[in-house]
C-alpha cells in the first residue's frame, strides 16, 4: 500500500531478505496474530511462540552457525523487528533475547558460556531477560543496589530488579550488581543468574497500559548463590560493557517505531478508503491526505537515516550519540503519526478491537525505556561538546 509512495529500501532489496520478509509475514499472520488476545488476557505469550520462532530460525539471527545462530547480518533482525511492529506484535519480548542478552554473551562471555546458553537460546527452549532497572534507579544504572558478595568459589547476590522485559517467562537473566562493595574496587559486574537458583523469585507480571502480551515482571534475589563461573566479562567491567551495548539496544527502539509508524499509516489508508462521511470516503476529505501525506514524510525521512544507522552497526561503527538520535527522534515521529492515525478513525481508533488502539497504547513506553528521551537528549549534547566537557574535566583535576 505504502510501497508506491515509499522507496524501495537497499537495506532489505537482496532475494535472502525477501524471502526472510515473506517467511516473517506468513508467520506474523498465520501464526501470532490470531492469538494476541489470549496472551493479553495472560499477561504473557506462549513458550510455543518462542519455540516456533527458534525453528523458523528467526532467534539470535546474527549469532555465529557454530553457537546455533543464524549466521547473518544485524539487517535480518532489523528486519524481524520492523514487520512485527507493522502488525503491532508486541508481546514476545524475541529483540531483548535475540539483540541484547545474545550479543552480551557472544562478545564477553567464555567459550563455556557461549557453548551453554547460546544454542539454547536459538532455538527458544531457554527464554532470557535483562535486570539493570530497579525501584529506586532507572536510567542511573550506577546507583544500583542489588550487591554480590565474594564468597570464594560463589558470589551471593541480594537485591531487587523491576520493569523486567521477559522477566517472568526467562530461564535466565543476565543481572548488573554492585561487587567489591566499600572498596577502593567496588563496581558493577554483570552475572548470569538462571531462574531455578534458589532463593530467585519473580513478582506478578505488571498490569500495564500497553504491551499487555509483554510479560513485565519484579525480579528477588534473597541470598542466591551464583557460581564464579557465572560472571561475565571481569569482574567490575559491568557498567563499560552496558554503556558500550546501549548503542544497539536504543537502534533496537528506533526501529521498532519504524516498523510501528509504518503499520499505523497503512491500516488509516485501509480504513479511511472504506469508512465515508458526508456520502465519500474520508480519505477524499483534503485533511486526511494532508495529514497521512504528513506522516509519510516523516516515515520516509527516518527510515533512510535508521537504515544508516543499521548498516553502521553491522560493521561495528555506530556511535552512542548517531544510536540515541534514532531513538530519540524515531519514537518521538512514532508517537505523533500514530495519536494523527487514531484520530483518523474517530471513535472506532478508542475500540480495543482496532489495531490502532493496541498501537496508541503500545508506542508510548518506547520514549522511557532503553534510556528516556530526555537522556538521549543529554548524550547527544555531550558529543556536541566532547571537547568542552573533556577541558571541564581536566580543570577540575587539576
Amino acid at each position: 500500500m505504502l510501497d508506491n509512495v515509499l522507496l524501495e529500501r537497499e537495506i532489505y532489496s537482496s532475494e535472502e531478505h525477501k524471502m526472510t520478509q515473506k517467511m516473517i509475514q506468513d508467520f506474523i499472520n498465520n501464526e501470532m496474530l490470531d492469538q494476541i488476545e489470549e496472551w493479553e488476557k495472560n499477561g504473557m505469550v506462549s513458550h510455543e511462540i518462542w519455540e516456533r520462532a527458534g525453528e523458523l530460525g528467526l532467534l539470535c539471527i546474527d549469532i555465529p552457525e557454530e553457537y546455533g545462530g543464524g549466521g547473518l547480518d544485524f539487517s535480518f533482525s532489523a528486519l524481524f523487528i520492523e514487520e512485527l511492529a507493522k502488525k503491532g506484535v508486541s508481546g514476545p519480548g524475541f529483540s531483548l533475547h535475540s539483540d541484547v542478552i545474545a550479543p552480551y554473551l557472544l562478545k564477553y562471555g567464555t567459550e563455556a558460556q557461549k557453548l551453554k546458553y547460546l544454542p539454547k537460546m536459538a532455538s527458544g527452549k531457554m527464554i532470557t531477560s535483562l535486570g539493570m532497572t530497579e525501584p529506586d534507579c532507572g536510567s542511573d544504572l550506577q546507583a544500583i543496589k542489588t550487591r554480590a558478595v565474594d564468597k570464594g568459589d560463589h558470589y551471593l547476590v541480594n537485591g531487587q530488579k523491576t520493569f523486567i522485559t521477559n522477566g517472568y517467562m526467562s530461564n535466565m537473566s543476565l543481572v548488573a550488581v554492585k561487587t567489591n562493595c566499600g572498596t577502593d574496587k567496588e563496581g558493577i559486574s554483570l552475572l548470569i543468574i538462571e531462574s531455578d537458583s534458589e532463593g530467585f523469585e519473580k513478582g506478578i507480571p505488571f498490569k500495564k497500559i500497553g504491551m499487555k502480551a509483554q510479560d513485565t515482571c519484579e525480579l528477588f534475589f534473597d541470598n542466591v548463590k551464583v557460581p564464579k563461573e557465572n560472571l561475565l566479562g571481569v569482574e567490575g567491567s559491568g557498567f563499560k560493557i552496558m554503556m558500550k551495548e546501549l548503542a544497539r539496544e536504543r537502534l533496537i527502539v528506533g526501529l521498532n517505531a519504524i516498523g510501528g509508524a509504518e503499520g499505523a499509516i497503512e491500516n488509516t489508508i485501509e480504513y479511511t478508503s472504506t469508512r465515508t462521511a458526508f456520502k465519500q470516503p474520508i480519505g477524499a476529505f483534503q485533511n486526511t491526505q494532508f495529514k497521512l501525506a504528513e506522516c509519510a514524510t516523516q516515515l520516509q525521512v527516518h527510515q533512510a537515516f535508521l537504515d544508516r544507522c543499521t548498516n553502521l552497526l553491522s560493521k561495528h561503527k555506530l556511535t552512542a550519540e548517531s544510536a540515541s538520535m534514532a531513538k530519540f527522534s524515531a519514537t518521538e515521529m512514532h508517537n505523533k503519526v500514530v495519536d494523527e492515525c487514531l484520530q483518523l478513525f474517530g471513535g472506532y481508533g478508542y475500540m480495543w478491537d482496532y489495531p490502532i488502539a493496541r498501537m496508541y497504547a503500545d508506542n508510548r513506553v518506547a520514549r522511557i525505556y532503553a534510556g528516556t528521551n530526555e537522556i538521549m537528549k543529554i548524550l547527544i549534547a555531550r558529543g556536541l561538546y566532547k571537547e568542552l566537557f573533556k577541558e571541564m574535566k581536566t580543570k577540575i583535576n587539576k
